[in-house]
């Protein structure tokens, strides 16, 4: 079994800035598609950002230009940098990797962001 271990959430004010990281609990050496989603109160679960085992890239309209998602290939540790934060911004944060066949689909535990001033 493997569990993905997030960090980087915090409380920022509107235009700043948050880099996330998601770390699998073990040493994977293979590619895998992996991804971020976040849910606000009330609302359901969403997709952020994705990318692909070959590296292609995905990413929710409003995210465009300000996230950008990337990845360790040497160990699967995955990113989301976070730009021009906005109050909508905030939500837990989910990080979601299909490791199919393996151990199939995981998720993180979320961490909080909140923007807010």
């Amino acid at each position: 079994q493997v569990q993905l271990v997030e960090s980087g959430g915090g409380v920022v004010w509107p235009g700043g800035s948050l880099r996330l990281s998601c770390a699998p609990s073990r040493t994977i050496y293979a590619l895998y598609p992996m991804a971020w989603y976040r849910q606000a109160p009330g609302k359901q679960r969403d997709l952020v950002a994705s990318i692909d085992d070959d590296g292609k890239t995905n990413y929710e309209d409003s995210v465009k230009g300000r996230f950008t998602i990337s990845r360790e290939s040497a160990n699967n540790t995955l990113y989301l940098q976070m730009n021009s934060l906005k109050p909508d911004d905030t939500a837990v944060y989910y990080c979601y990797a299909d490791f199919r066949g393996t151990w199939g689909p995981t998720w993180g535990q979320g961490t909080q962001v909140t923007v807010s001033s």
